[in-house]
């Protein structure tokens, strides 16, 4: 059994997402992205109350990266992970803790934009971050456009959970930046996006989402 405690449109999306491409039966459990993160009974499973935490095999695992790295290991018959000794090895950790790079530029922005009033928003702040998910989207970029075999995906030996990382962290980056400068990542996220295992994972049309809007401008 495996159950997996989400919230729409945070970085628990891709552990859903890898759990479709796996082809795995789990239970969905979904909380509203507030305190109730922070309710005694879910600090039990997660110490810091955030998502993603997935319940597995009698253990429970926090931390996105922990969790696809886990899962790509755990089930390495369905080969999205790259196991020790495997020549793409260091490429795919590379990519798949990439994410959190961009992740990390995309919270700032949620917090300047959602939560924080008028009063302290900064936009200064929002377009140092856009730009710095601009240089994120350029790695990708220089990535996809080497010149070699196969190179759809970011790992030379085809699709694997560092897409499916890297790509949902793109999908709420968007949000804030748009991919027009970018062709070659705008065709590999078109790519991942037609994918069923994505597109299962998005949040159903009538729930509470975070993102209440396709693009957030900086503000003048």
């Amino acid at each position: 059994m495996i159950t997996l405690h989400h919230c729409h449109d945070t970085r628990s999306m891709r552990v859903l997402w890898l759990l479709n491409e796996l082809d795995l039966t789990y239970t969905l459990s979904v909380y509203p992205f507030d305190a109730t993160l922070r309710s005694p009974a879910y600090l039990t499973l997660n110490p810091v109350g955030r998502v993603p935490t997935i319940e597995i095999d009698g253990e429970t695992i926090w931390e996105s990266g922990a969790i696809l790295e886990f899962l790509c290991e755990r089930f390495p018959e369905r080969g999205l992970g790259r196991l020790p000794g495997d020549i793409d090895r260091p490429d795919y950790l590379i990519w798949l803790h990439f994410a959190e790079t961009v992740s990390h530029h995309v919270g700032a922005l949620i917090q300047q934009h959602m939560v924080l009033d008028d009063t302290v928003r900064s936009p200064t702040l929002m377009k140092i971050e856009a730009a710095r998910l601009a240089k994120c989207y350029g790695a990708i970029e220089a990535r996809l456009s080497t010149p070699l075999e196969n190179r759809d995906y970011l790992l030379t030996s085809g699709f694997s959970a560092a897409d499916i990382a890297c790509g949902q962290a793109v999908y709420m980056a968007r949000h804030f930046l748009p991919l027009d400068a970018f062709p070659e990542t705008a065709a590999w996220y078109d790519r991942l996006t037609e994918r069923p295992g994505f597109v299962a994972a998005l949040p159903p049309e009538d729930v509470q989402r975070i993102f209440t809007q396709a693009y957030y401008p900086v503000p003048d």
